[in-house]
C-alpha cells in the first residue's frame, strides 16, 4: 500500500532528528578534550570547521563544529538562513542548536557578543544547511482571551474578530474558488463567513434567525448551488428543520423543505452526483432520502443504533459515505460506511470499518483494532499516490476526544496526522511541528483548501480556528 504523501517529509524529517540526536551522543563519548569551561578567547579568531547534519527541518537539531565559541550561550548568536537558532549548549569547540523556521537560504552564522550586547567576533560556515520546509499548525483566526469575562463574539479582520466559539461545522461556498469559509458554531446560533482573500470574519446574522441550532451546511448540485442549512431543532418532532437560502439574494432569503421535517438533527449530506439530500436524527433509526424534483422523503436505509449524534461526510464523487459516531451516552466512537446503489439510487445499510460501539480509546491501525474517541468532521483530500486506484482520495477528520486530527486511507488504516505532540492527551493549545509540538483541545470542525493546500481546524476548546500547511 502507498504511503500518503503528506507523511514522507515527516518520516525523512524524523529520521534526520534521531540520526543528529545520535551523533551528538556518540561525538559527545568519543571526544577526550573536555572543553567545556573553555571561554572565549577575544585574541583568537572564531571559526566555524564543518556543521551536521546537512539538511533538516524547522526543530531539528543542529551541531556546529570549530573553536572559540566560548562557554556562555547568552553571548552567543546563530542564524540559519537569517532567522534566530534556539541554543542549546556550547562547548568551545561545538556548539548544539535547534534550526529554526523558514531558514530557507541556509547560511549559517556565528556572533561573539560583549557584555553591553555589541558584536565582538563573527564566523560563518563554509556550505549551507539544506533546509526542508514542514508542515506546520498555526493558528488562522480567533483570539484566546485569559479572562473569558474580556471575550466578544464580533465581526473584524482576522487580527481583531474575538473569538470563535462551539464551532461546529466548516463548508466552502463551492463558487468562492475556496475563499469563503462558512462556520457553523451551534450552540451560539451564529454563522461566520471566513472571507480568506481578504482575512475578514463576519457572522451574518440572517442565518440565526428563526432557527434553533444551526449545525450543518451543504450546497444543492444544480446551477444556483443554493445553500442547504440543517437546523439542529430541540424541541417539537414535526418542525421544519433543512432551510435553503437562495444564492440570488446573497444568502439572505430562505425556503423550508417543508416534507423534511425532523428535530434533533445531527447528520446531512447531499449526494454530489444525483442531488439527494440525506440526514438522520438523535432519536431515529432511519437515514431519511429527500428528492429535490420530487419533494419527497423516503426512508431507503437504517442505522444500527439510536440514540447516537452522528456526522455524515459523502465521498467527493458520490461512492460512499461515512458515518462517525461522535456521541452515545456509553461514550466511545466508530465510523461506519455506507455505500451507494446507483441503481436504487440509494444508500445501502451502513457497517463499521474503525472503532467499535463498544469503549472508545486512542490507538493506530485498521478496522476494529484502531480506537477513536468522538469523531467529528471529516474531509476527503485527493492524494497523487493512490492516482489510478479505485479510489484515490484519504480522509482525514477530528478525533475530538483524543484532542488531534487523523487520516484514514482508503483501506481504513488509520494513523495520526496532527496533534498529541509526545503522546500527550490532554487538551491544551501550542502551534509548531505537526506531532512533536501541536497541541489541539477538542478540535472538532475541519475542511480542505484545495486552492492553497491547507487544513483548516475548528479547534473548539481553543475557540480559534488552526491552520495546518506546508511552510510558506
Amino acid at each position: 500500500m502507498k504511503k500518503s504523501s503528506y507523511w514522507k517529509g515527516g518520516y525523512a524529517s524524523l529520521l534526520g532528528v534521531m540520526l543528529a540526536l545520535i551523533t551528538l551522543c556518540f561525538i559527545g563519548c568519543k571526544d577526550d578534550k573536555d572543553s567545556a569551561g573553555v571561554a572565549f578567547d577575544p585574541s583568537k579568531p572564531v571559526v566555524i570547521t564543518d556543521f551536521m547534519p546537512k539538511e533538516g527541518g524547522y526543530g531539528s537539531n543542529l551541531i556546529l563544529y570549530g573553536d572559540n565559541f566560548g562557554n556562555d550561550p547568552a553571548k552567543l548568536k546563530v542564524t540559519v538562513g537569517g532567522q534566530s537558532a534556539n541554543i542549546i549548549s556550547v562547548q568551545n569547540d561545538k556548539l548544539y542548536c535547534v534550526v529554526p523556521q523558514k531558514a530557507y537560504d541556509g547560511d549559517i552564522q556565528i556572533s561573539i557578543c560583549n557584555d553591553s550586547g555589541e558584536e565582538v567576533a563573527y564566523a560563518e560556515a563554509e556550505g549551507t544547511f539544506e533546509y526542508t520546509k514542514k508542515w506546520l499548525v498555526t493558528t488562522l483566526v480567533g483570539t484566546r482571551y485569559t479572562n473569558a469575562n474580556d471575550a466578544e463574539e464580533k465581526s473584524g479582520p482576522f487580527n481583531d474578530c474575538g473569538w470563535i466559539t462551539y464551532q461546529m461545522w466548516f463548508s466552502f461556498d463551492p463558487q468562492s474558488n475556496f475563499d469563503h469559509l462558512y462556520v457553523t458554531t451551534h450552540k451560539t446560533k451564529l454563522l461566520r463567513k471566513v472571507d480568506l482573500a481578504n482575512e475578514r470574519v463576519d457572522i451574518l446574522p440572517q442565518f440565526s434567525s428563526g432557527l434553533d441550532r444551526p449545525a450543518i451546511i451543504n450546497w444543492t448540485v444544480d446551477e444556483n448551488q443554493d445553500m442547504i442549512l440543517t437546523d439542529d431543532r430541540s424541541e417539537g418532532s414535526n418542525v421544519n428543520a433543512h432551510f435553503v437560502f437562495k444564492r440570488s439574494t446573497d444568502f439572505k432569503n430562505s425556503e423550508p423543505l417543508v416534507n423534511a421535517k425532523a428535530r434533533s438533527l445531527t447528520a446531512a449530506i447531499v449526494h454530489p452526483k444525483n442531488g439527494e439530500l440525506y440526514y438522520t436524527a438523535y432519536y431515529d433509526q432511519n437515514i431519511f432520502r429527500y428528492d429535490f424534483e420530487t419533494q419527497q422523503v423516503t426512508t431507503p436505509n437504517r442505522h444500527f443504533a439510536t440514540k447516537e449524534t452522528i456526522r455524515m461526510v459523502v465521498h467527493p464523487e458520490g461512492k460512499y459515505a461515512y458515518l462517525m459516531r461522535y456521541y452515545h451516552q456509553k461514550g466511545g466512537g466508530y465510523i461506519a460506511r455506507m455505500d451507494y446503489d446507483d441503481n436504487a439510487k440509494a444508500f445501502t445499510d451502513p457497517y463499521i470499518i474503525c472503532g467499535t460501539t463498544g469503549a472508545g480509546g486512542y490507538v493506530d491501525g485498521v478496522g476494529d483494532r484502531a480506537k477513536v474517541n468522538k469523531p467529528a468532521q471529516g474531509v476527503f483530500v485527493k492524494n497523487p499516490n493512490y492516482e489510478g486506484e479505485e479510489d484515490e482520495y484519504d480522509f482525514y477528520f477530528c478525533d475530538e476526544g483524543n484532542n488531534c486530527v487523523r487520516m484514514m486511507t482508503p483501506y481504513g488504516r488509520i494513523t495520526t496526522f496532527a496533534g498529541r505532540g509526545n503522546g500527550i492527551a490532554t487538551g491544551d493549545y501550542a502551534d509548531g511541528e505537526l506531532r512533536t509540538e501541536a497541541r489541539f483541545n477538542a478540535p472538532c470542525a475541519i475542511a480542505y483548501d484545495e486552492k492553497r493546500k491547507c487544513f483548516y481546524v475548528g479547534d473548539s476548546g481553543n475557540n480559534v480556528i488552526r491552520k495546518i500547511a506546508l511552510e510558506e
